[in-house]
């Protein structure tokens, strides 16, 4: 149970960590990052649903689950996704904020990252329960989903009239609400509750597959340039393809 522990600490600390990567932003220039975010935005959807589809659900049904029980579990976590966004006004922004793209509602940001993060943490920790390697798939697919969500987090409240050590100090804070919901979970694991995990697995698959359908992918559509789309198109592959490779590890 210690290298359980220690694999899920590493991995939250650094999803806590991801939160202060806005600061790096302001010495790149608008248009390159834009440019960039987009095809970041589409290695995270693929890995994402590379997660959900390659380690998450099939792990659910090898843990001898009922079939009917994962599938609602599934929907679950994709209708509580859907009711965090519609209850914050809230959504995974992955465009740089400027005139064209105001970001207003700071604190609401602030409040739905709080959230998010603490889910990741019960994620994260509830896949290294399952085993190490599913554990590694998850806090990678999280990873490269926070990189462009913290980036246009950090905008948000600087546009919201937030210094930038004030706005990358509460983006840290609320970073930190994923080690709180990973010790969540494997304190609770402690006292021998073993459903926790039969729900948490493919209800994250649920999260996973709202994110990435919902949010990531229309985003993607929004350019349709042939070139752009092409790249696009092989990142999200890429991102399913380490999903797979990852595979070897168990």
């Amino acid at each position: 149970m210690l290298i359980i522990w220690s694999y899920t600490l590493i991995s939250v600390i650094i999803v806590s960590l991801i939160s202060l990567v806005g600061v790096f932003t302001f010495s790149i220039n608008q248009k390159k990052l834009e440019q960039a975010l987009i095809y970041l935005v589409s290695l995270s959807a693929g890995t994402l649903l590379g997660d959900a589809f390659i380690h998450l659900i099939p792990e659910a049904y090898e843990n001898g689950n009922d079939g009917l029980l994962i599938g609602l579990y599934i929907l679950a976590g994709i209708m509580f996704f859907f009711i965090v966004e519609k209850f914050f006004h809230w959504r995974h922004c992955h465009q740089v904020p400027s005139a064209h793209h105001p970001h207003p509602f700071s604190y609401i940001v602030l409040a739905g990252d709080t959230v998010h993060n603490f889910i990741d943490g019960l994620i994260i920790a509830s896949s290294y329960l399952v085993s190490i390697p599913v554990g590694i798939a998850t806090t990678i697919a999280v990873i490269l989903h926070e990189i462009p969500q913290e980036i246009g987090d950090f905008g948000s409240l600087i546009y919201g009239g937030f210094s930038r050590a004030k706005a990358l100090l509460f983006n840290f804070i609320t970073g930190l609400t994923a080690v709180a919901g990973a010790i969540v979970v494997l304190s609770i694991s402690n006292l021998n509750i073993t459903d926790i995990n039969n729900f948490l697995i493919p209800f994250a698959a649920g999260g996973f597959i709202y994110i990435a359908s919902s949010d990531l992918i229309p985003e993607l559509h929004k350019n349709t340039e042939p070139k752009k789309s092409l790249g696009q198109i092989i990142l999200f592959m890429v991102g399913i393809g380490l999903m797979m490779s990852l595979l070897l590890l168990e």
